[in-house]
């Protein structure tokens, strides 16, 4: 008995004294030492001692994603950790956090370049084409002057068409009333032309036995003005708050013209005889000034194909109403706006100002015109933000007949609409939506 506690106890003071060499000839000295050592983990799994035991050295016989699991969480080891391993790690999981919150940055810039609805900017994309195609029937070759009708029609501005006669600047006044199921009435200017031959007239009913007041044909959504130079002074004084202030004032009282409303006056550049030059203030009235110019040699063909059409502007129907027209203008006024094309355009019409071949410069009726205009063009094109682009396409159109030149400019053969030219090759234009 004696020689067993001493052997138990020479066990002991081996376990605690690991320093004493070990002896190389006997073979249960090893198993003797390490036997010892597995208490030392007092948690053991009931039913799997031995993973427990092989995971907690490290052993790895046939899993080698086992190591990983209780080096993360060495204390929660449970019999379902196995089916865990098809979804992420635990160490995982704060890294998806951070890229959820990283995930809604593009959306945010992506929604302030297009502030409008994709689903409103289709929708105002096709009305906008079908009143295009329709009025191409009747110009036909002339895209852009029709885009430019078409615009200032929505944004609720006025048009100048000047060119010369037998271009169709009657016909396209009359065709794009035709396309639009609205009032549209046509003033022939002439030298005796009355300001109440324009606006309307209040007359004594003897019925009645009191004044009542009668319109005159400037109350209609789309009113031609045909060789508006033509009037005296006066009577074009007459159009001024009719074009600005969208109501007529007769006798003390004011009546609003329909909405919506448009001015489609033409003019003749080449006779002077019996023509009054339209003033400045006047001219700033008109939203957009463009001209036709003659048609192509293919089109001109195929006109002449149709020769027993006599009036081209007959044959076309309404493709839009007047609520059509007022939507669009709603939907035209959420197209974005960037700060960098506002500060474009701004540039532009300073550089109109400080010209030395200019006289007077844009106002600022021209950059509202410019901007306003801008949105319907993005719109048209289907997009609901502005590029530099869309501005340049208009500038010309918007701001040439705002400005007027030197004498030494005009002596030297330079026009308002190469001044304007000039100036967009002069200031630099911003990168945003470039590469929309």
């Amino acid at each position: 008995m004696s020689n067993d506690n001493d052997d138990a106890t020479q066990l002991g003071s081996i376990r605690h004294h690991m320093n004493k060499p070990q002896q190389p000839g006997n073979p249960q000295a090893r198993p003797a030492f390490q036997a010892p050592s597995l208490p030392t983990h007092p948690q053991k799994q009931s039913g799997d001692d031995e993973g427990t035991v092989l995971s907690a050295y490290n052993a790895m016989p046939y899993r080698p994603a086992m190591p990983t699991v209780p080096t993360t969480q060495p204390l929660k080891a449970q019999p379902a950790q196995p089916v865990q391993m098809q979804q992420p790690l635990p160490q995982s999981q704060p890294i998806p956090a951070a890229a959820s919150q990283a995930k809604p940055a593009q959306p945010a810039a992506t929604s302030s370049m297009m502030s409008a609805p994709q689903d409103d900017i289709t929708e105002f994309h096709n009305q906008f084409t079908k009143l295009v195609d329709s009025v191409s029937q009747v110009v036909v070759g002339k895209e852009q002057p029709i885009r430019q009708c078409a615009t200032a029609m929505i944004v609720g501005g006025h048009i100048l068409l000047e060119d010369n006669p037998g271009t169709g600047k009657t016909q396209m006044a009359r065709g794009l009333a035709n396309s639009i199921d609205m009032s549209f009435k046509r003033i022939q200017f002439t030298p005796d032309l009355l300001p109440s031959d324009v606006v309307g007239v209040t007359y004594y009913d003897q019925k009645n036995s009191e004044f009542e007041y009668r319109e005159g044909p400037i109350f209609a959504s789309v009113v031609l003005a045909d060789e508006i130079n033509r009037a005296s002074p006066k009577t074009q004084s007459a159009l001024l708050e009719v074009m600005e202030e969208q109501k007529v004032t007769v006798d003390g009282e004011t009546h609003a013209v329909p909405q919506p409303f448009m001015v489609i006056a033409t003019q003749n550049p080449i006779e002077q005889l019996g023509t009054y030059k339209l003033p400045e203030a006047q001219m700033d009235r008109f939203l957009i000034k463009t001209t036709i110019g003659y048609p192509s040699h293919d089109v001109s063909v195929s006109i002449l194909k149709q020769v027993n059409v006599t009036d081209r502007a007959s044959t076309v129907h309404a493709v839009l109403t007047g609520n059509d027209v007022l939507r669009m203008r709603a939907i035209s006024e959420t197209v974005h706006l960037d700060d960098a094309i506002l500060e474009y355009i701004v540039r532009l019409v300073e550089a109109t100002r400080h010209n030395e071949r200019i006289q007077v410069g844009s106002s600022m009726r021209g950059a509202l015109a410019l901007t306003r205009c801008a949105r319907v063009w993005a719109a048209s094109n289907n997009r609901g933000y502005v590029v530099p682009d869309d501005v340049k396409q208009l500038a010309v159109a918007v701001l040439a007949h705002r400005i007027t030149l030197t004498a030494e400019a005009t002596f030297a053969g330079s026009t308002p609409e190469l001044m304007i030219e000039q100036i967009l090759g002069n200031v630099p234009a911003p990168t945003v939506g470039a590469i929309a």
